[in-house]
């Protein structure tokens, strides 16, 4: 595993102290009390860290760096460097000793793509589940509720990992009494789905899957059997998958329809994230916006000169996260479309950033975002 060391003086110890004062000072305030301005002030100083952090112990990203001419640290968010999203199935991106990594979480890829992996060790493990529990309460609240798994078990018993078991596994810690509504084939386990109904009909319970999957295995089969299930005190998340029901012409108001339907489920919350960054995810809240968190940033840049975009504007999105210093994950271009669609307006009382996804880049590899199901079944990444 590559690593760094750097000519430049270090005082990491101290940098990853203030960063850490920093990073918990920020944990503690709400997302509905910190406008874009305040929050854009506060990651500044913990993104400049961190890439200074990056470049002291990573030679990939040392090199990157130095090869685009980088400053020691940027005046503005917008400023900041960014890797391509790619580059983590292209090069060994560590920042840590092997010794102290504590996983290695691989995106799925097909026959014919190379897997991204993700360094993590056991700091940034925990500073990430950390920080996806509190988005996500706030969602759902504190209650671990009974559980509905739209996949099947044998996903999270992979030695491999993916970052699709690791999606399941993270939001599993949310739930209680788990059911997998898939069998090991991919088909609905129907004794398993009718027992867990008839255990929670009416009553509070979460339900997971990755939307592609959820609508193709799950809706679909159950308007094949020409059935209904009673979840109408249910929530549900599901995330990644879109292109392929676009094209089927199923936008999210049709998909919202359908899993009222079929479900009975009213609270339906999508969500944008991905492996390259576990734990910093967009969650759309109830006005039906995705939510850039309060640890998290987005910027969109013009595809032909990379310049910032304005509100509305189309262009590749750019995440940035506070959370990762055992990899260079922190300013990621991703091979999306998107637009910033408001800043600190949204109804719902949250400040900061919403975001539109419309789509990927043309011509760009697939990352397996769980809109392709393979015969080992590795779905890309979620978390």
């Amino acid at each position: 595993m590559l690593k760094s060391v750097s000519s430049t003086p270090v005082h990491d110890v101290e940098s990853l102290a203030d960063y850490e004062h920093l990073l918990s000072e920020l944990m503690q305030l709400e997302p509905s009390q910190v406008n874009q301005t305040e929050k854009s002030q506060r990651l500044l100083k913990l993104f400049n860290i961190l890439h200074q952090h990056h470049q002291q112990h990573c030679v990939a990203y040392a090199n990157i760096s130095r090869a685009n001419q980088q400053q020691e640290s940027a005046n503005s968010v917008a400023e900041l460097p960014f890797l391509a999203v790619r580059l983590f199935k292209q090069l060994e991106l560590s920042s840590v000793e092997p010794q102290d990594v504590f996983r290695v979480l691989q995106s799925s890829g097909t026959t014919s793509q190379t897997a991204a992996k993700v360094y993590l060790d056991k700091a940034t493990s925990a500073r990430q589940s950390k920080t996806l529990v509190n988005i996500l309460q706030r969602t759902i609240g504190k209650q671990r509720l009974p559980m509905l798994i739209i996949d099947a078990p044998k996903v999270v018993k992979d030695p491999k990992f993916s970052a699709r078991a690791a999606g399941i596994q993270g939001l599993s810690f949310f739930g209680r009494d788990h059911c997998y509504a898939l069998d090991d084939d991919m088909q609905p386990n129907w004794s398993a789905i009718d027992a867990f109904a008839a255990k929670y009909a009416d009553k509070p319970i979460l339900i997971f899957g990755f939307t592609f999957m959820l609508w193709a295995y799950f809706i679909q089969a159950l308007n094949t059997q020409g059935k209904q299930l009673n979840f109408s005190q249910g929530v549900l998340l599901h995330s990644g998958g879109w292109k392929k029901l676009e094209a089927q012409k199923v936008d999210n108001t049709t998909f919202k329809d359908q899993v009222l339907t079929t479900l009975g489920v009213s609270r339906v919350h999508n969500f944008y994230g991905m492996a390259e960054q576990v734990g910093t995810i967009f969650v759309e809240c109830s006005e039906g916006h995705l939510h850039a968190p309060l640890l998290a940033d987005v910027i969109v840049r013009n595809p032909v000169d990379f310049r910032e975009c304005k509100v509305g504007e189309q262009g590749i999105i750019q995440v940035l996260s506070a959370l990762p210093t055992s990899y260079p994950g922190f300013s990621l271009l991703t091979e999306d479309l998107g637009r910033i669609t408001s800043i600190d307006t949204c109804p719902c009382g949250q400040k900061g950033k919403t975001i539109a996804i419309d789509g990927r880049l043309p011509k760009t590899e697939v990352r397996g975002c769980s809109d392709t199901h393979s015969a080992e079944a590795q779905v890309g990444a979620m978390l």
